[in-house]
């Protein structure tokens, strides 16, 4: 058996609030993501594309948000660990922004399909 406190969930959610509000205060790209989210998600109530297509977009929005959350902790991690400059502490980082990257493409991609789809086009 593990030698660790019992669950809290009030303080559990505590620590994931000072985990938001640090990457919040400290990323950029965080901070755009999370706008983009707060506009696409009213424009679902707007252009009301169905709730399969809504419910994917939220999905992949949330999706790139939970991704850059990953990424900065990451990156954090890489830091801490390699404080001087190291090729393989860049490859990790590079790749933890792959998976950004993939995930605001497949984000984009469904909004671009739902407009199309939305507006006529396919």
């Amino acid at each position: 058996m593990r030698n660790q406190p019992r669950y809290k969930f009030f303080k559990n959610w505590g620590y994931a609030m000072a985990g938001f509000r640090d990457i919040f205060k400290n990323e950029s790209s965080f901070r755009i993501e999370l706008y983009t989210f707060l506009l696409g998600f009213c424009l679902l109530f707007v252009l009301n594309f169905g709730l399969l297509i809504n419910l994917f977009l939220i999905f992949s929005m949330i999706l790139v948000l939970v991704c850059e959350c990953i990424n900065s902790a990451i990156e954090r991690v890489v830091d801490l660990a390699s404080p001087d400059l190291h090729p393989l502490a860049g490859a990790v980082k590079d790749a933890a922004s792959t998976g950004v990257m993939f995930c605001n493409i497949l984000c984009a991609t469904l909004w671009i399909y739902a407009i199309l789809v939305k507006f006529g086009a396919l």
